[in-house]
């Protein structure tokens, strides 16, 4: 039998095309690792910081009246692809009528806080208690979590209720598969969707291991709001942009400073994933009414659709539900709203 030299070539060609298209593969879905605030390749801590008991660090800012002389302790969680940094546009009047000291925190793998590796939504409740006792704010306080810093505040309602003395989520983020939803509740919201976020969605949720090759790819749009995409924002919204655009908030710059897949990359994978509980497993933490949990909606809202959060304030009556006629997804970044949030929270 006679070997001609191209036969003799095709199995080493294609092992070798096959062992570049595995590291290439391995390349393209392996996310870079993370340059941790202090260590030598990461940039400086610029926070005060607490140190939690699996050795990760949380940075915080606090705000408002001192913690010795406050009435009531709020306790404020950030949504994507922002930081403790945020301002909360209430006056110093109110709060000082009220009596209220807040407390910002950037969430793992934000601003200055260490990635978490094996974050999840529990370990989100978790999170803010241990940053609670480590400043001790006191044995009980409030929550308000913003869009997707709703979801610690669900957390927080299932994991540590008894903790809480009120929580508020203000256009809180929606998981489109609980189980608790219809079919076709969850189907129409999620159609209203833009259709690159809809795919970017279905990744993080059906095939989490993709999701840091889907959200680099080029071929495809991904995320919305992160390739710029003024679609999904109302009017209402569209004129808070342009005055934050006139007077950029400090901290925008340390966001993603520790790598964009360990803050907003795994944020969405968490949040869009497979939850350890459904909403409707929450049972009322205040039976006797000695506290209260609210959920604000804005019915302009083009990112999280008012149709399913009302449909859950109907379930859970417990919850009060607010929704605010002409405002869009940034409603608590209006004073009026920010001012009503506060006051229902603390004085209901």
């Amino acid at each position: 039998m006679v070997f001609s030299p191209f036969a003799a070539m095709i199995a080493p060609i294609a092992v070798a095309l096959t062992v570049g298209l595995l590291g290439w593969t391995y390349r393209a879905l392996k996310p870079p690792p993370p340059k941790i605030c202090g260590s030598p390749d990461g940039p400086p801590v610029t926070s005060p910081r607490i140190k939690l008991s699996d050795g990760r660090h949380l940075a915080y800012r606090e705000a408002g009246v001192p913690r010795e002389e406050a009435k009531y302790k709020i306790v404020v969680i950030h949504g994507f692809g922002s930081s403790k940094d945020l301002n909360l546009p209430a006056s110093e009047e109110l709060v000082e009528e009220l009596r209220i000291y807040f407390l910002f925190f950037d969430r793992s793998g934000y601003g200055d806080s260490d990635p978490n590796p094996s974050r999840s939504v529990k370990s989100e409740a978790y999170d803010v208690q241990e940053l609670a006792d480590k400043l001790q704010i006191g044995s009980m306080f409030y929550v308000i979590g913003i869009s997707m810093g709703a979801y610690p505040v669900y957390s927080c309602l299932k994991y540590i209720p008894h903790r809480l003395a009120g929580a508020s989520l203000v256009v809180p983020f929606v998981n489109y598969w609980w189980p608790c939803l219809p079919a076709n509740l969850s189907n129409d919201a999620f159609s209203r969707l833009l259709a690159q976020d809809q795919w970017s969605f279905r990744v993080a949720h059906y095939t989490p291991l993709l999701f840091y090759w889907w959200m680099s790819q080029k071929w495809f749009p991904s995320l919305s709001i992160l390739a710029g995409n003024m679609a999904i924002f109302s009017q209402s919204d569209l004129e808070i942009l342009k005055k934050w655009s006139e007077a950029p908030s400090v901290g925008q710059e340390k966001i993603q400073q520790q790598g964009v897949y360990e803050s907003l990359h795994r944020d969405i994978m968490v949040s869009y994933g497979k939850w350890e509980f459904d909403p409707m497993d929450l049972i009322n933490p205040f039976p006797n009414n000695e506290g209260s949990v609210h959920i604000w909606q804005g019915y302009e809202d083009r990112i999280i659709p008012f149709q399913v959060n009302r449909y859950l304030s109907e379930k859970l009556p417990w919850i009060h539900y607010h929704e605010v006629p002409d405002a869009g997804h940034l409603l608590i970044f209006e004073s009026k709203n920010c001012e009503a949030v506060l006051r229902e929270l603390v004085q209901r």
